[in-house]
């Protein structure tokens, strides 16, 4: 089969795209495919699946590593850039956009910072079914592509098996790709750099409304993954892309009991990407990136920055906006703050499944309250908002549309990635079936619409390095 694959960005910003090859791989095994995706891509999957093997792992052709700086945990870096991945390129899809294709743990490059630039089969297969989860359920995201086996030993706390994960995005533009380009000192370099996002996200736009609309796509998605209970976990500038779409599912999980403090990742000691804190995050963020912008809205410093401090204002309304729009489509009425607020205060103190209490809201709203009660230690307190509620007439079928039975539970991708590693893919392939098709119940499946054990979920953590 012959690809064709663009060189978009490596054509407009030579400076910031480091050529290079993927380390070979001898017995590539195919471990998950993405057949839907892979046809919409104008990929063939039988070929993808024999002949393709070694395009999927890099090794048909050499790619590029992407230089971006970034602000990790608050501290910048100003050389970062992709360590162990590379772009093969860009490819036309169905819809006649392109989408970046992507290779995750293909080897070292000169971005590797001293590591070994190989992943492991378990976060590989785990940024596929979040990330597939994810998209299921109408969240912007990278795409996962396939998961192919290289046969080489992952050196860790412990041997394992090695894999490389072939994802698909709108493009990696980053914020810390603009951070790079601006820390240059090459205002050519960032003038290009932003002519290539524009190109890219939002032709037409002046690279001040393409910051405006990078600020509403950013509270857009914040908002999304806060009203399924996802918490991203490392919410680092190099992790926020220009296309608004989620990128890396490293120390990423989705939130059980409704509690804003929750935290996963085994690094985030002080709560910086907790749950709640998600929207103070991404606008710090959206900040760094006017930052390295600020040359392109003006000539003059003051008029630049007085641009860059309006368009960043506009931040918090678009994403109450995206969240109460979402809060009301859950609750199948049009809710008040007030009404959502004292919900949610329900929610956390009586320490209440985020997930199967909207899902089991539906059933409230058809007379039987009992399965949301239920959950509740307070029943005079939800009796009382549950009242309120009915007041406003719900609508339960479209609340059925809204609410998912099913989430990636972070103790059934646990179960999957262990079995997977050791050669067992069949929990994955059903984990899969569920979580990408979330809002249809199905008999048989009540073991993945159960929360985790409680022993399980007080000692959970995720890891970065993915």
């Amino acid at each position: 089969m012959s690809i064709s694959l663009s060189s978009d960005f490596a054509s407009a910003v030579p400076e910031m795209a480091v050529a290079w090859e993927a380390a070979p791989v001898a017995e590539p095994a195919l471990l998950v495919l993405n057949e839907p995706l892979a046809k919409e891509l104008g990929l063939d999957p039988a070929w993808l699946r024999a002949d393709g093997l070694p395009f999927l792992v890099g090794n048909e052709a050499p790619g590029v590593a992407q230089a971006y700086a970034g602000h990790q945990f608050g501290g910048y870096s100003p050389r970062l850039g992709d360590g162990r991945a590379l772009l093969l390129g860009e490819l036309r899809h169905a819809d006649g956009r392109l989408r970046d294709l992507h290779l995750k743990g293909s080897g070292r490059t000169p971005f590797a910072r001293g590591g070994d630039g190989l992943a492991a089969v378990g976060p590989m297969l785990r940024e596929y079914i979040l990330s597939e989860a994810m998209h299921a359920l109408g969240v912007p995201t990278t795409r996962s592509l396939a998961v192919v086996s290289t046969g080489a030993v992952v050196q860790r706390e412990e041997p394992l098996a090695g894999a490389v994960l072939a994802r698909v995005a709108g493009s990696h533009l980053r914020v810390g790709s603009f951070q790079y380009a601006r820390n240059t000192g090459d205002h050519d370099l960032l003038r290009r750099l932003a002519d290539h996002a524009v190109a890219r996200h939002h032709p037409g736009s002046t690279y001040l409304e393409m910051f405006v609309q990078v600020v509403a796509a950013q509270a857009s998605l914040v908002a999304r993954w806060m009203l399924v209970g996802f918490i991203h976990g490392v919410m680092n500038t190099d992790n926020m892309t220009i296309s608004g779409e989620t990128i890396d599912y490293g120390p990423c999980a989705f939130m059980e009991a409704y509690d804003p403090t929750t935290v996963y990742s085994s690094i985030d000691h002080r709560g910086r990407y907790a749950y709640g804190n998600q929207p103070i995050v991404a606008s710090w963020n959206l900040a760094r990136l006017a930052e390295a912008l600020l040359p392109l809205f003006a000539a003059d410093e003051d008029q630049a920055v007085a641009l860059a401090m309006e368009a960043l204002g506009t931040f918090e309304g678009h994403f109450e906006r995206a969240w109460m729009d979402g809060m009301q489509a859950k609750l199948g009425v049009s809710a008040d703050v007030q009404l959502v607020q004292d919900l949610l205060a329900l929610l956390h103190a009586n320490h209440v499944d985020f997930t199967s209490f909207f899902h089991r809201l539906a059933a409230a709203a058809r007379g039987s309250a009992e399965p949301a009660r239920s959950l509740f230690l307070d029943l005079a307190g939800i009796d009382a908002w549950l009242s309120r509620w009915r007041a406003l007439g719900p609508d339960a079928d479209a609340m059925e549309r809204t609410n998912p039975v099913y989430v990636p539970r972070n103790h059934l991708v646990e179960e999957a990635l262990a079995a997977g590693a050791s050669g067992d893919l069949s929990p994955l392939s059903r984990l899969l079936d569920v979580v990408t098709s979330p809002y249809v119940e199905r008999p048989g499946l009540e073991h993945y619409a159960t929360p985790a054990p409680q022993d399980f979920t007080a000692t959970y953590q995720t890891f970065c390095g993915t």
